[in-house]
């Protein structure tokens, strides 16, 4: 008997199984283990090995998505492709009755967005945007700490990412670190994917989470990398009710953190690292104090949804601020280069030969990531000359 009783599993197809799509692989699993959903199509050009799917049972694997879909009777499709073939098999799933897990980011641009929000919608079928850091229960909390006055008068949330990725990060695939490929978007940069989380989870923080949430959208754009799309970058955003919002991210970091969001108030402050769930509270004439919450999976509340009608945590209109972030981001000139002097390289991961991949460090940038969400500044406020007019770095 599955957990909720007399509902039977719902029929999943997992679109897009290798790279990420191993963790979504596992996250089935578990749930299906609870006899919540359960596996009965892979779509991917490469199938998996029947290794790969021990204990699942029969799977149906093809690379035709929409007869899959057919064939297998799916209620639910979790998408983990490319980003530019997101909102093409959002749609084609949608069309079918088949609702939607959608790896983040939706889409490569406003307009994508829009055709498959709009798609989604006129279709009838539930959507989750994997933001996984938006099902923290933490999210809630903060949100009720803020408007009880426990940190004073709201001014301004930061955010902070100092990651480490190697050069072969940017090897993984034909899409990586591009902002275009064959004349397709794919903004592929460090805010618009591996730290997506941090703009969203800092929007939400705020309260601005649709489109119309966002008034300006300030950008600062650098590659230390020889890529595309931006390695090392801030934005600030300007919302709708005038609260700032910055982000500022690296994956040049000189050593890995985990990323965290900071609720800044006149009477204190409330860091949020929310891969772990982990808050802590600085306000005047309190000792911290911090406390770690629960999380609801997103294809778990998916599946709640359309059992029990529980409401979704990422639909996508609930995206349209991250989306705005986005298409600036989209819309602005090509990052820049830094200068040869402005990054080194140095050992990265081992290697399966006994060596040692190389990754590109930026002297510096873990403070000036975390300076950004102190202060809310972008980098060429802060003084980095790299950041600044080449007038002024020529002064």
């Amino acid at each position: 008997m599955s957990r909720a009783g007399t509902e039977e599993p719902l029929p999943v197809v997992l679109v897009g199984a290798r790279g990420h799509g191993h963790w979504h692989l596992a996250n089935i699993r578990r749930l299906s283990g609870q006899g919540r959903v359960r596996l009965v199509g892979v779509c991917d050009l490469t199938p998996l090995t029947t290794t790969e799917l021990d204990g699942f049972g029969p799977v149906a694997q093809s690379d035709d998505f929409e007869t899959l879909l057919a064939a297998t009777g799916a209620r639910i499709a979790v998408l983990c492709t490319p980003i530019p073939t997101h909102a093409d098999l959002a749609l084609t799933a949608a069309r079918s009755g088949v609702h939607l897990l959608v790896e983040k980011p939706p889409a490569p641009s406003y307009a994508e967005y829009r055709r498959m929000a709009d798609g989604i919608a006129a279709a009838g079928v539930a959507c989750n945007i994997g933001f996984q850091s938006l099902g923290s229960h933490a999210v809630a909390a903060i949100r009720d700490l803020v408007r009880e006055g426990a940190i004073g008068e709201p001014a301004g949330i930061g955010a902070a990412g100092a990651w480490v990725r190697d050069e072969a990060y940017f090897r993984r695939a034909p899409w990586a670190g591009r902002r275009r490929l064959d004349g397709t978007d794919v903004l592929d940069g460090v805010l618009t994917n591996p730290l997506a989380h941090a703009v969203a989870t800092a929007l939400a923080l705020d309260g601005s989470t649709t489109a119309e949430d966002v008034a300006e959208v300030e950008t600062e754009l650098f590659r230390a990398h020889a890529i595309e799309s931006d390695d090392t970058s801030c934005v600030r955003v300007t919302t709708a009710h005038g609260s700032r919002v910055t982000v500022a991210a690296t994956l040049c970091a000189e050593t890995a953190a985990e990323p965290y969001v900071v609720v800044h108030g006149t009477h204190g402050r409330i860091t949020f690292w929310y891969k772990q769930d982990r808050v802590l509270v600085q306000r005047t004439d309190h000792d911290p104090e911090e406390t770690v919450h629960g999380r609801t999976d997103l294809l778990e509340n998916l599946a709640d949804h359309l059992t029990r009608g529980t409401p979704l945590y990422v639909p996508p209109a609930a995206t349209g601020a991250f989306m705005r972030v986005l298409e600036a981001i989209r819309r602005a000139p090509d990052p820049a280069a830094l200068p040869t002097d402005a990054w080194h390289t140095a050992p990265g991961t081992a290697t399966t030969a006994g060596g040692s991949a190389l990754r590109r460090v930026v002297p510096g940038i873990d403070g000036l990531v975390a300076a950004a969400a102190d202060t809310l500044s972008l980098y060429s406020e802060l003084g980095a000359a790299w950041a600044l007019p080449e007038e002024a770095r020529s002064r």
